[in-house]
């Protein structure tokens, strides 16, 4: 009975994973630059004594789909959507460098250029402080452009630009902040390549009709296995039963 109760727990815990991973998705279904997760799970022979009958399903590392969102026009000059591949790169809690594909930017009162998670833009000089002006543009390269407060419209200063890199998809790893770094703790590559579109946001990757037909097959999975614990319960007190008849 043990071993099918093993059966049971080991599955439900990885199902109650999923569902977690899952729901994390759906709750970002709306976030701009969101990139799906996903654990992958390994099957591991139980070391021990007896039979080699037993395997746990052991969580390997979060994992993040890396296919683009949907582009969609806002008008709005400080949104910022990336054109194919490459990363926007920000600066994380710690002051190190990292990367999002957010593009939805805003100005605080002192200057400084953040995404919609509050995270610090990065250019070529550092961090991104726009001194005051009149009006701003983002150019495909990541050029950032305005007209200094008092100037006519065609006084155009470069204030700084965008530091736009690429990352070995192979090596791209999630944080816990939801900030993309890569395994082995190189930089990622400044790239020329890497274009944006001005006035539109990249959503998130999510589908979302997908996500909760998996829930509930994950949910359905997860009442199988709990079911099984409860079988195997059943029959060991129905056997002790039975043992004390004798």
């Amino acid at each position: 009975m043990d071993h099918m109760l093993y059966i049971g727990m080991a599955g439900a815990r990885a199902s109650q994973q999923a569902q977690t991973t899952l729901i994390n998705n759906l709750a970002n279904a709306s976030t701009a630059g969101f990139r799906a997760d996903f654990h992958a799970l390994l099957s591991n022979e139980v070391a021990g004594p007896g039979h080699a009958s037993r395997i746990n399903p052991v969580s390997a590392e979060r994992y993040s789909q890396l296919t683009p969102g949907n582009v969609a026009q806002t008008g709005r000059d400080l949104d910022v959507a990336i054109s194919g591949s490459g990363w926007l790169a920000v600066e994380d809690a710690t002051g190190a460098e990292a990367y999002s594909r957010r593009g939805d930017l805003q100005l605080t009162a002192d200057g400084r250029l953040l995404n919609g998670a509050g995270q610090q833009l990065l250019g070529d000089n550092g961090p991104v402080v726009i001194p005051p002006h009149g009006s701003m543009t983002i150019g495909q390269d990541g050029t950032i452009s305005i007209v200094p407060l008092g100037q006519g419209p065609n006084t155009l200063a470069v204030v700084d630009r965008l530091r736009l890199v690429t990352l070995d998809e192979q090596q791209v790893i999630k944080g816990d902040d939801g900030l993309m770094r890569q395994r082995d703790g190189e930089p990622g590559q400044a790239s020329a390549s890497v274009q944006l579109v001005s006035g539109a946001l990249e959503g998130s990757n999510v589908n979302a009709v997908a996500a909760m037909v998996d829930m509930i097959n994950l949910s359905r999975t997860y009442e199988m296995q709990v079911k099984m614990m409860q079988t195997a319960k059943d029959m060991a007190d129905s056997g002790t039963r039975l043992m004390r008849l004798e």
